[in-house]
């Protein structure tokens, strides 16, 4: 059984701990500021000054599985997601996208936003498959946003509509 909660800051340490190298922090990181190697306190110092939203997926015992983010704009019509990570022993098992599904009830229900939007490296296909099953749609791609690895990463920018969605009570 699996509970959404806020971020606390105990959960620092367990989200960096799956990050397993530098390339997989830009992968899941972008452009936020982290530096290789990654640890608790650069998780913490990056929330202590910024004013997203965070949650964290719990498993029975309360241990984190997983990790989420939203932030708003100013008139709060849009909100986008980031951050999406699941430790490595618990992927495959549906967590990301039961995650994003809570993150976008919560942007279009409690929130009232209009739009919903992520960034999505285009190498990163198993999060694109799952950002497009929950009906978010590519916008366009974004050049050589980052670089890793010795290589330029573009990203496809995806969205969804407040129209478009549908909560999980509503079948989709």
């Amino acid at each position: 059984m699996t509970k959404m909660r806020d971020f606390e800051p105990g959960d620092a340490a367990a989200i960096a701990s799956w990050v397993r190298d530098a390339h997989e922090m830009v992968l899941w990181s972008g452009k936020c500021g982290f530096t290789w190697p990654l640890d608790g306190g650069q998780i913490l110092r990056f929330y202590e000054r910024d004013s997203r939203r965070a949650w964290t997926l719990t498993c029975d015992g309360g241990e984190p599985v997983g990790h989420i983010t939203l932030r708003t704009d100013t008139p709060g019509w849009t909100g986008r997601v980031g951050l999406v990570i699941v430790d490595p022993a618990e992927r495959g098992k549906g967590h990301a996208e039961a995650m994003v599904r809570h993150v976008v009830d919560h942007a279009f229900g409690e929130l009232g936003l209009h739009r919903v939007e992520l960034g999505v490296y285009v190498q990163n296909a198993g999060a694109i498959r799952v950002y497009e099953r929950l009906g978010f749609v590519r916008e366009g791609l974004a050049r050589e946003v980052a670089h890793a690895g010795g290589e330029w990463w573009s990203a496809y920018e995806m969205s969804v509509l407040a129209g478009e969605w549908k909560s999980p009570a509503a079948g989709r």
